[in-house]
This record gives C-alpha cells, sequence and structure tokens, in this order.
C-alpha cells in the first residue's frame, strides 16, 4: 500500500471515527439560554435547538394544562383530586398517597411543583380530561399553539421513554406563556416549601430564597438528561427567564442558572434575536441527546458528593447565590376531608353559572367568587419551623 493510500484511509477513518462520536461531543455540552420575559429577546444561548429529555420540567406543561381547566371554568382550586392505582404506581419523586385518597387541586399543584410528584401529575391528568392518554394528548396540542416545534410529550410527569424531548429553546417559549397566560397562578412556581399535616417540604429550586428576585420556575433530572432547570427572577419592573439543560449537579445547575439570569437582569438586550427569530442551529440537534453514561456513573456520583461539605451540604460557586438566613416560608397543602363514597368526582360536573339579570323572590343574588378575584389569604405562607430543620432536597431516586 503507497503512501497515498494510507493517507486516504487514515482521513476516512477518523471522519468516521469524528461522525461516530459527534452525539457524544454534543450530549456533553449543556444546551441553555436567557430570555427578556417582556420582549422574548435573547441575551445568551447554546445549543438551544439541541433535543433533551425533558425530565420533571414536563410538569410545567402540565400545570400549564390543568390552569387552563381551572380558568376555563371546568375545575376550581378547590375540585378534589382522586389518587388512583395507576398514579399510585409512579415511581418517585412522590407523595406516597394511597388509591382512593383525595387532596384538593390547589394542594396537588403544590404536590406537583414543589415536591414534583409523579404520582400526583398522572392523577391531576387524569382528573383533567378523564385519562392519562387525553391529556398526554392535550399537552402535545398545546405545545404545538405555543409554537414548541421540537417538543413531545408522553407522559405528564417526565419519567424517562422513547419519544418524549424538549429543547432549551421550546422551555423558554413555554415559561414565558405561563407567566404571559396565567399571572394569577405564578405564585405556584415560587413556594419555598409546603407543609402537609405534620411535615414540610423543601423546593427543588435552589434559587428561591437564594438570588435576589427569583421567582420560579422548575427543576428536572433523570440519569439521561442529567439536572435540568427553568428558572425565573424579576427586578426593578424586568423578568428574565433561564433555561438549563444536562448539569452534572444540582449545585451547577442553580450556579449556571443564576448565572444566566443576572446577565439578563443587568443587560440590555436591544438588538438582539428573539425567540420566534432565533434560526435553529447545530448539527445533530434533532437526535435526542442521553447524557446517562456521564451522569449516573459511580464517578459521577462520587465527584458530585465530593463538591459538598464535611457535613454533605451543597456548595454553591455562585456569587449571586446566598444562603437562606431566615425560617422558610412555607405554603400550606392540607388533604381533602374524608370524602363519602356516595359522592361523584364533582370534576366532571359543569360549574353552573347565574341567571342573567334576575333572581328568585327571596333568594341570595348571584355571586360567584374564584381565585382570579379573590387574592390568596395573607396567612397562606407561613414560616413553620426553623430553617436548619427543613432539610435541603437531594435528587430523586436515578432512573
Amino acid at each position: 500500500m503507497n503512501l497515498l493510500s494510507q493517507m486516504r484511509r487514515t482521513v476516512a477513518g477518523l471522519t468516521l471515527l469524528g461522525l461516530a462520536l459527534l452525539p457524544a461531543l454534543q450530549a456533553s455540552a449543556e444546551p441553555k439560554i436567557v430570555v427578556d420575559a417582556a420582549s422574548g429577546r435573547v441575551i445568551e444561548h447554546e445549543q438551544a435547538f439541541q433535543r433533551w429529555y425533558p425530565a420533571s420540567l414536563t410538569k410545567i406543561m402540565t400545570a400549564y394544562v390543568t390552569f387552563r381547566a381551572v380558568k376555563s371554568g371546568q375545575m376550581t382550586l378547590d375540585t378534589p383530586i382522586t389518587m388512583s392505582a395507576r398514579a399510585a404506581k409512579e415511581k418517585p419523586s412522590k407523595m406516597y398517597f394511597k388509591p382512593g385518597e383525595r387532596f384538593p387541586l390547589d394542594s396537588a399543584l403544590k404536590f406537583l411543583l414543589v415536591k414534583s410528584a409523579n404520582d400526583v401529575a398522572v392523577a391531576l391528568a387524569e382528573a383533567v380530561s378523564g385519562s392519562e392518554e387525553a391529556f398526554v394528548a392535550e399537552m402535545n396540542a398545546t405545545a404545538l399553539r405555543l409554537g414548541m416545534r421540537s417538543t413531545r410529550f408522553i407522559n405528564p410527569n417526565g419519567m424517562p421513554g422513547e419519544g418524549q424531548y424538549t429543547t432549551a429553546h421550546d422551555l423558554a417559549l413555554l415559561a414565558i406563556a405561563v407567566r404571559r397566560d396565567f399571572p394569577e397562578f405564578q405564585r405556584y412556581f415560587a413556594y419555598e416549601g409546603f407543609a402537609v399535616g405534620n411535615k414540610a417540604v423543601a423546593n427543588y429550586n435552589l434559587l428561591i430564597g437564594r438570588f435576589d428576585g427569583a421567582n420560579g420556575m422548575k427543576t428536572g433530572f433523570i440519569c439521561a438528561s442529567g439536572f435540568n432547570q427553568v428558572s425565573s427572577a424579576t427586578r426593578n419592573g424586568k423578568t428574565a427567564i433561564s433555561v438549563v439543560l444536562g448539569a452534572p449537579s444540582q449545585e451547577a445547575r442553580a450556579d449556571e442558572s443564576a448565572r444566566l439570569l443576572q446577565e439578563a437582569l443587568t443587560t440590555p438586550a436591544l438588538g438582539s434575536p428573539t425567540l420566534s427569530t432565533l434560526a435553529p442551529y447545530g448539527e445533530g440537534r434533532d437526535v435526542v441527546a442521553d447524557i446517562s453514561g456521564e451522569i449516573c456513573t459511580p464517578e459521577a456520583r462520587a465527584k458530585r458528593y465530593d463538591g459538598r461539605d464535611v457535613n454533605g451540604k451543597l456548595v454553591f460557586k455562585s456569587p449571586y447565590i446566598v444562603a437562606m438566613t431566615r425560617e422558610p416560608r412555607l405554603a400550606q397543602a392540607p388533604m381533602s376531608p374524608t370524602l363519602k363514597p356516595s359522592e361523584v368526582a364533582l370534576s366532571r360536573i359543569p360549574i353552573p353559572t347565574p341567571r342573567p339579570l334576575d333572581t328568585l323572590a327571596g333568594s341570595e343574588a348571584p355571586f360567584s367568587a374564584s381565585a382570579f378575584t379573590t387574592p390568596a389569604a395573607a396567612a397562606e405562607t407561613m414560616p413553620l419551623r426553623p430553617a436548619k430543620t427543613v432539610p435541603v432536597p437531594v435528587p430523586r431516586p436515578e432512573i
């Protein structure tokens, strides 16, 4: 074999090797984006169109569809949600409610967005749409309507499965849509934790209460996706939204989210592209990245733990994240009173509307109250116990 032939074979081999390594190289990148919420202008982005497993960021869409059911009058925040046998079988993170147990929709949303409860996500789907399958179809229809062209859901909680994916770009679109369409429900993304019975549960979003202006939104984790986070913060009337996918640890996703939010809140967005004008880019972006080999190996787990202090507590590198020096504010998440077996599922009964103009003699005038007209009581949140007794949440079991 002459030298020229050897060189050609070497070049061809390196080319094939490069193509084979391309998905792995792309997976190593951490897709991210940060935008000005009012204008949609993009301040910074990287691999924003790379398809990724959403993990529990899926629950932002679950909340969106549920909010719409409430706003339309189909349900109220007092509507009881029933834990079905199917929902109770979901893997952690979960509330571990038994089949047949009921709780108000208001509490369900706290379980969903603070605890990231997979069992509650399925119970909500069944209550809103009649079945999990029908709810997922509504999730996907909503994604298309919002312009999330590279997103597809197969369940309401983000448990891993083939055919479920999203992008940093699409998640930014969803986060803006939630804030725009349902401002009355933004409190559900901002709770530092909740109390149910004598149990206190802290938010997985470690920016809440620790980053100036943080007011949302959601975290997610599975081995295939790494540590994901959608965050929002508001200062001086300006709101920024960031998305970080594939971070190697809880601390890393919080640090990077804080950096992006700080940049967006302090940098003018004039002249930058918007979410709608940012053109898709990235070779191989339509292949869903899987970084299980980087996240859930013994070496990766050991490295995450080595980054903590001597007591095993999280250590943040970001100068924008400060320690919480007060008691955490915990929202009340009560369970419903036991309902009689003869009672029907209220979520299936249309809410009656009052007759126009007149009322029957001797009856009360029609009255309608809802969460949209009545502000939440000031006593809804309270410091239940000292901050040192409310644990910082650790990742759910690796799946």
